[in-house]
């Protein structure tokens, strides 16, 4: 058996700074330290910060009044942030720099105007948060279909924005149809799907061709663990989206020759290592490494972590 090791793959900068924020602010406060939502979708990493004494939310009613909080990697609603102020709690914004980027174009929108449809999926934590920036001018869109159904005039000023963890292909379908209904459609003048989300999709869409299965490591909640779960299944490859080996079946590796395996942003590389000796051990496979871009990308500390570094 033949391992195909996408890169890039796991990390991105925006799951980095957070990690390494709960991790400073947990040495520097100690615990109990709260964090509103899971600060990545990833169950490995939100286990490993309970064992330290984090304590996930996703109602800042449960945190004692003046307690140490850290907002997650996928942001929070203005709303949110005044329930912290109003609690007294010392907030953390460990949110990814390019997901504050989509919320101050909502609010540039808005205040021009625009109504603003917002591309990304139901509930996902970084949509709530977007949408929170400006409620009664954004419309959340999921499907070409939904566009289709769509009672916004069609004469109205309209701009759309995108979730950064969505299907690049999918949101392309879904912003043709968008211009096609709206000539006057606008968009920011950078794509909003970040950077990660876009070179670990291109990865699978050039390798998966070559492979026989595909595993991807990431939680189910992962929105772009998901996608590249779904872009090597679009190419006829079994793919199997994993948190760790101990969900891994053999039955899915019979008769195959070539595994690509891969991680989603927020996947640490401990498990995708996991992973890889579990299809050594099994099968004696060998690992291939196929780079396909390299990333370079670094994101701050948050200001207030940022002086700690420096005391």
């Amino acid at each position: 058996m033949k391992v195909l090791l996408a890169s890039p793959r796991g990390f991105c900068a925006g799951v980095n700074m957070a990690i390494d924020s709960l991790d400073l602010a947990i040495q520097a406060f100690g615990t109990p330290i709260y964090v509103y939502h899971e600060i990545v979708h990833n169950q490995y990493v939100v286990r490993s910060f309970t064992n330290r004494g984090a304590i996930f939310v996703d109602d800042l009613e449960a945190v004692p009044v003046g307690s140490n909080l850290l907002f997650s990697a996928h942001g929070v609603s203005p709303e949110i942030r005044e329930i912290a102020r109003l609690r007294k709690l010392n907030a953390i914004d460990a949110t990814c720099p390019l997901v504050t980027k989509v919320h101050l174009e909502a609010i540039k929108y808005a205040k021009e105007g625009y109504t603003i449809f917002l591309i990304g999926h139901d509930g996902h934590d970084e949509v709530i948060g977007t949408m929170g920036e400006a409620p009664d001018a954004m419309v959340l869109v999921e499907t070409v279909e939904e566009v289709d159904q769509l009672t916004v005039p069609l004469d109205a000023k309209v701009a759309y924005l995108t979730q950064t963890t969505l299907s690049v292909d999918d949101a392309n379908r879904i912003i043709q149809r968008l211009r096609e209904k709206y000539p006057n459609l606008v968009n920011p003048p950078k794509d909003d799907i970040c950077y990660a989300t876009q070179n670990r999709q291109e990865a699978v869409r050039i390798l998966a061709s070559e492979a026989d299965v595909c595993i991807v490591l990431g939680s189910q909640n992962s929105s772009n663990s998901q996608r590249l779960r779904e872009l090597a299944a679009d190419t006829g490859v079994p793919s199997y989206l994993v948190d760790g080996p101990e969900d891994m079946n053999p039955d899915w590796f019979v008769d195959k020759q070539t595994v690509l395996v891969t991680a989603g942003a927020s996947a640490p590389e401990t498990v995708v290592q996991q992973c890889i000796e579990w299809l050594e051990k099994r099968y004696g496979a060998e690992v291939e490494l196929r780079e396909v871009r390299q990333e370079s990308v670094q994101f701050p500390l948050p200001k207030v972590l940022r002086s700690l570094t420096r005391a």
